[in-house]
């Protein structure tokens, strides 16, 4: 409360005149109030709203710049390096990749193939006729797995093949738009072995007008979700039943 000024010529007590001058200073006769008492603002606030805005744009271009870098070769898949290697993986999810792997058994570009993630009651005679290859010459220098039910789960299987085969190095046959997820998991499993990835087209991205439907853009966006995923170590958070149970 403001002390009143005290009459002209009346003078005051030595602790009355102390406490009138330490008195608060009261608004202007105008009501503007005083820039003394006006809050201080934290100058680093909006130092750090900036800072916190531009990480997040940061973030999104590189999240949607590798996305069209991913897109980008998935569509057109660079050619796959030649040369032989000590075995052949093909991760199952096609005809293609399985016919793929075939062909390059045959041309003598391995000396041993693995099927990784086969359904738990197919052969190789069955998986041979879906693919439109006679099995009988290559019969036995062919081995199909049925334990992996994921892409992490594939490259544990072939880790353990290379490793019971004493291979140093190995051909990856998967799809395009999968390779980088499956080179991903396959150096976390075999960080001492020559991995060389081999790039099969897929039939959905080389159909007529396929760029032009959502449902190929979905499969993209996921397999680039699913990518990040793994590249953040949560590949592992789940656990197929199949893969489960072969542990």
């Amino acid at each position: 409360m403001d002390l009143p000024a005290p009459p002209h010529g009346v003078r005051l007590p030595a602790f009355a005149a102390s406490a009138l001058s330490d008195a608060p200073t009261g608004p202007s006769p105008s009501g503007v109030t005083s820039t003394s008492q006006l809050p201080h603002r934290v100058p680093g606030g909006r130092r750090r709203r900036r800072l916190g805005l531009g990480l997040l744009l940061g973030m999104t271009f590189l999240v949607l710049g590798g996305f069209v870098a991913f897109v980008l070769a998935a569509i057109d898949p660079a050619p796959s390096p030649p040369g032989e290697t000590d075995g052949i993986v093909v991760l199952t999810g096609g005809t293609e990749r399985v016919g793929t792997g075939f062909r390059l058994l045959a041309e003598g570009q391995a000396r041993r193939l693995l099927i990784s993630g086969a359904h738990p009651e197919a052969n190789l005679p069955e998986i041979a006729a879906a693919a439109g290859i006679d099995p009988a010459p290559i019969a036995g220098r062919v081995d199909v797995g049925h334990a992996a039910a994921s892409t992490r789960g594939n490259a544990a299987e072939a880790a353990a093949w290379a490793r019971a085969n004493e291979m140093r190095s190995l051909r990856i046959v998967t799809a395009g738009y999968h390779m980088p997820r499956a080179m991903l998991e396959m150096r976390r499993a075999l960080p001492q072995t020559r991995l060389v990835g081999h790039r099969v087209p897929s039939a959905a991205l080389r159909a007529p007008g396929a760029l032009w439907r959502p449902q190929l853009w979905a499969l993209l966006a996921g397999e680039y979700a699913r990518y990040l995923g793994a590249w953040a170590g949560l590949s592992g958070a789940f656990v197929p039943r199949r893969e489960a149970h072969a542990t």
